[in-house]
């Protein structure tokens, strides 16, 4: 117990300089280049994020949800102020356009009945599309655009790891999107969406299994909305599995997944800890695939812009983070409060 006492001490006088200097505005959770972020809108934005607070969930848990949030409301601030000074903001025909394709796979009663569940306007709706369009836009500009992948890039990937590519029996190329009852803080999806129960879970991915159904892309929806942290980030995708290994696990599952043509999809699968909808992408027969083959370079080169990708988009956060000014209140004040309770 001594040492807490001595680390909040410590911090809270490292804060107090600081703290005389700006002291917090009444009402907002947080400033990012002179822009507030106020309580309201945390509060609201949380509210759409975690529509049914789980029963068991304390304060501490809220405020660590809220915390979470700000940190990335505070990131997203960032990149819409870059993007604002680029003149890259999304204009009204991009939102129509994107809110006609969520629209779409709905009757009007169900995406208002949506909307009301997640205590959103249409106009809450819109504006954060524009938002969400316009850092696609920037991350495009800034980032996306220049990554390229050479043919060396492609053979230096191969040579490194030609024995992964000599299939020792044959392999199911595979992608999944994944939705879990219970939300886990460090996994992260585009779209930020979380089921909070087993009645969102079963909700969610039944809407994402309608969504595939009506065309709409299996990747993309992966990154928006599944909640596997490991394939998630890479439009669901799992890469090449053994049949042994799909057997071990489950033969029940290997039997659907034999069933199922290359390009399409299985209905939802319950599982233990999540529900599943699984996309077959090609069935590859044992032996070495050589450099020379089309499928061998396509993944090669989309592993490689997937980790350029995902590092680049590292770099650039905390770069625009380290040259913005910003007064995270809330975070203080945690730490202000917890050290006067101690």
């Amino acid at each position: 117990m001594k040492s807490y006492s001595a680390f909040f001490a410590a911090l809270l006088a490292a804060l107090a300089g600081t703290a005389c200097k700006h002291a917090p505005p009444a009402n907002v959770a947080a400033e990012v280049n002179g822009h507030a972020i106020t309580n309201a809108e945390l509060e609201k934005i949380y509210q759409t994020q975690y529509p049914q607070t789980a029963e068991d969930s304390n304060a501490d848990q809220v405020m660590t949800q809220k915390l979470d949030l700000l940190t990335r409301l505070i990131t997203n601030e960032i990149m819409w102020q870059r993007a604002e000074q680029l003149g890259l903001t999304a204009v009204d025909a991009d939102v129509a356009t994107e809110l006609n394709k969520m629209k779409a796979p709905y009757t009007k009663e169900e995406f208002d009945r949506q909307l009301a569940d997640r205590h959103m306007s249409v106009d809450d709706l819109k504006a954060q599309i524009r938002r969400d369009l316009t850092v696609e836009k920037l991350v495009n500009r800034e980032i996306t655009s220049h990554i390229t992948i050479t043919d060396a890039d492609v053979a230096n990937f191969y040579a490194a790891n030609k024995p992964s590519f000599n299939y020792t029996e044959p392999r199911v190329h595979l992608a999944q999107i994944v939705v879990t009852p219970t939300p886990d803080p460090n996994v992260r999806n585009l779209k930020n969406s979380k089921a909070q129960n087993d009645g969102e879970a079963r909700t969610k991915i039944a809407d994402l299994l309608r969504r595939l159904q009506h065309g709409e892309d299996f990747s993309a929806l992966a990154q928006n909305y599944s909640e596997d942290a490991n394939s998630a980030p890479n439009g669901g995708d799992m890469g090449f599995i053994p049949e042994s290994q799909m057997q071990k696990a489950s033969p029940e599952l290997r039997k659907l997944l034999d069933s199922i043509q290359p390009g399409g999809i299985s209905p939802v699968i319950p599982t233990q800890d999540a529900y599943r909808i699984m996309k077959v992408f090609s069935r590859e027969p044992a032996g070495q695939r050589d450099l020379n083959d089309p499928r061998v370079q396509q993944y090669i080169r989309d592993t490689l812009l997937n980790r350029k990708d995902q590092l680049l988009r590292a770099a650039f956060y905390e770069v625009a983070r380290n040259n913005s000014k910003i007064e995270n209140y809330l975070a203080r004040s945690i730490v202000e409060n917890a050290g006067k309770n101690k």
